[in-house]
């Protein structure tokens, strides 16, 4: 009696699945449609993602140490080649002319006077901005 009480279940089970399956069948089943807007809106939801991480990235770079209170200031580069630049840093009163290249760093030249470099306010107008203002008749000082 105890081995025949398992077969009577597992006998019992098919008629068991074949009913349910019936009712939940138009719900599993919602077509092709369902799923490829499932699809669609998954993957804008991780494209979505990515693109808020990757902005959420750069403005905590930006907020970083931003040059206050720092003795060493980039202030300008060039690029040479593919991998050569020369780089101009200030170190406390000096500034000095470097060069990189890959795996070494050398120090080209001091310089005796400071290389005035304009502020963010005072950034020179590209030559075809300046062109255009004064086809347009206006002054560079009107602009700002």
């Amino acid at each position: 009696m105890l081995l025949a009480w398992p077969l009577s279940v597992l006998a019992a089970e098919p008629s068991a699945t074949t009913a349910a399956p019936a009712a939940t069948a138009p719900m599993v089943n919602s077509g092709v449609a369902g799923q490829l807007t499932q699809l669609v809106f998954g993957l804008l939801l991780v494209l979505g993602l990515i693109f808020f991480l990757a902005w959420l990235l750069r403005r905590v770079q930006q907020a970083g140490p931003a040059g206050k209170g720092q003795v060493i200031e980039l202030i300008g580069s060039r690029a040479l080649g593919p991998r050569d630049r020369l780089m101009l840093v200030q170190v406390g009163n000096e500034q000095i002319l470097l060069g990189l290249s890959p795996g070494t760093i050398t120090a080209l030249h001091v310089l005796k006077e400071p290389v005035e470099v304009p502020t963010a306010s005072e950034k020179a107008t590209p030559e075809f901005a300046q062109h255009l203002l004064k086809i347009l008749g206006k002054d560079q000082k009107d602009t700002k």
